[in-house]
């Protein structure tokens, strides 16, 4: 194994702004040291969510200065700081947005962790993954398979396992009618999984590239953003970041449907007609974050199902194009970086 180095590159929010006025900085910083039950990444890819962009942009308020985003990441254990047993050096493991919860309030014990008042958040609470290096809990990472390209597995991470958890939420029936509004990386690996159980689902984006992805996977259609779909639907997903789509979703929903708002942030909703949009017993429900079990349960669906990962890759002194690039909806699935890797011996 070759020498920890003292210094590493590593992108931060210098100032949240407009992602035109291009609120990230390249820096050099310490490689950081694990600490009791850490252990120490070398990053190999780390996937670009929205959540990064509105963190960039101040949507999501960066908790301190210079933070480094990014929660999508996989890389190979370097060193590990104290109890930290878990993994062996050279390991590659993924690293996701939830990185600690306090394990004993009612929300943890419940099984709700991603609801723990005390949790932390990878490339919010602490520095994440857009850097050559960074640290987490290694009872919140995740085992990954050792062979292969890193790129197509850092958008399971987050997109996978986010867009897993509001396919939960939103209580699709078994062989039932699935809407999904906004198809980016995340819709596009929850996609592959309702249709792999049986659904059928439409898609509604303004992205013409991505309306050309969701027919490609098999999605039964693909129409604008605010476009009704050709039927009633059981149940639906909002992953695009607009209030005013929530009533459009509704009004599309047959009796008794359901739908789920998967992001972190979502701009103003419009004033909802009791009778268009609620009667009927149709549901609106939020999704925060997402729990390890939720993890270790889509990442196992994801090889049992054979998800495709569409990836758009950028080299890691172009991250501050690839946020751009999202925020423009150019991106193609998932913006990944990709780490320059030291020469292995």
């Amino acid at each position: 194994m070759s020498a920890i180095p003292e210094q590493m590159s590593a992108w931060i929010v210098e100032r949240p702004a407009p992602i035109a006025e291009r609120p990230l900085r390249m820096v050099r910083r310490p490689v950081p040291k694990p600490g009791p039950g850490e252990v120490l990444i070398r990053v190999e890819t780390c996937a670009v969510c929205r959540t990064d962009l509105h963190l960039a942009e101040g949507d999501l308020a960066p908790r301190w200065p210079g933070t480094v985003p990014g929660h999508e990441v996989v890389g190979r254990i370097v060193t590990s700081g104290p109890d930290a047993t878990a993994f062996e050096e050279q390991a590659r493991v993924g690293v996701a947005w939830l990185r600690s919860t306090c394990g004993h309030c009612r929300y943890c014990q419940r099984g709700a962790e991603n609801l723990c008042p005390s949790s932390t958040y990878t490339g919010w609470d602490t520095d994440g993954g857009f850097a050559e290096y960074l640290t987490a809990y290694e009872d919140y990472v995740y085992p990954l398979p050792e062979s292969g390209p890193a790129g197509p597995l850092a958008p399971l991470l987050c997109a996978g396992i986010i867009g897993y958890r509001a396919l939960r939420r939103a209580e699709l029936p078994q062989g039932g009618t699935l809407g999904i509004y906004g198809f980016g990386a995340s819709a596009h690996l929850a996609a592959q999984v309702a249709l792999a159980q049986g659904a059928t689902v439409h898609v509604m984006t303004r992205s013409q590239q991505a309306r050309e992805l969701a027919r490609e996977l098999g999605c039964a259609s693909a129409t604008g953003a605010y476009d009704a779909p050709p039927e009633a639907l059981d149940a639906a997903i909002l992953f695009a970041p607009v209030g005013t789509l929530v009533p459009v979703a509704l009004r599309a929903l047959d009796r008794g449907g359901t739908l789920a708002i998967a992001g972190i942030h979502l701009s103003d909703i419009p004033e909802l007609n009791y009778q268009r949009h609620i009667f009927h017993e149709r549901t609106v429900r939020s999704v925060t974050a997402n729990t390890r079990f939720d993890g270790r349960e889509f990442l196992a669906l994801a090889v049992e199902y054979g998800v495709q990962v569409t990836v758009s890759p950028y080299a890691f002194d172009r991250a501050d194009q690839a946020l751009a690039d999202l925020a423009a909806d150019r991106v193609s699935g998932a913006a990944v970086l990709e780490m320059p890797q030291p020469a292995r011996p």
